[in-house]
């Protein structure tokens, strides 16, 4: 891993994966246990009170963590898919740098040309477009 740019995107993650990890402890720590505490940190939603695609992410997580899958699910489907990455990607990272390798790095790339198809980038947008809206039916 001698590519300035591949170093650059593992120290990226790493510290997105530190920030994700560290923004779970204190929600965790600061949460009465009932799971529905309002965190406060979308900014989209304190700007136009509608919440965003991601709003409902934190106490998904938190619901996995406690093993509540459904309820991890009902808050937001997002949430499943943060908490794999949280739990793979260090590895995954780690491996990379014990075995002197860049398969994550190899992987993002071929990651980035397959959303970059018109076809999946729509269902992409459509998913996602799909989830806002069910968060706000949902009135998260």
């Amino acid at each position: 891993m001698t590519n300035r740019p591949i170093r650059q995107l593992y120290l990226m993650i790493t510290l997105a994966l530190l920030a994700g990890y560290l923004w779970l402890i204190y929600s965790l720590y600061t949460d009465s246990g009932a799971g529905t505490v309002e965190t406060g940190v979308c900014l989209f939603k304190e700007l136009t009170t509608v919440p965003c695609p991601s709003c409902g992410s934190t106490r998904s997580v938190k619901s996995l963590v406690r093993g509540d899958v459904w309820n991890a699910f009902y808050w937001n489907p997002f949430g499943i898919i943060i908490s794999l990455t949280m739990i793979l990607l260090p590895f995954w990272l780690i491996f990379d740098l014990i075995a002197k390798k860049n398969t994550f790095y190899i992987f993002y790339i071929g990651l980035e040309k397959f959303l970059k198809n018109k076809w999946i980038a729509a269902a992409a947008i459509i998913l996602v477009l799909a989830n806002w809206i069910w968060n706000i039916t949902k009135g998260l």
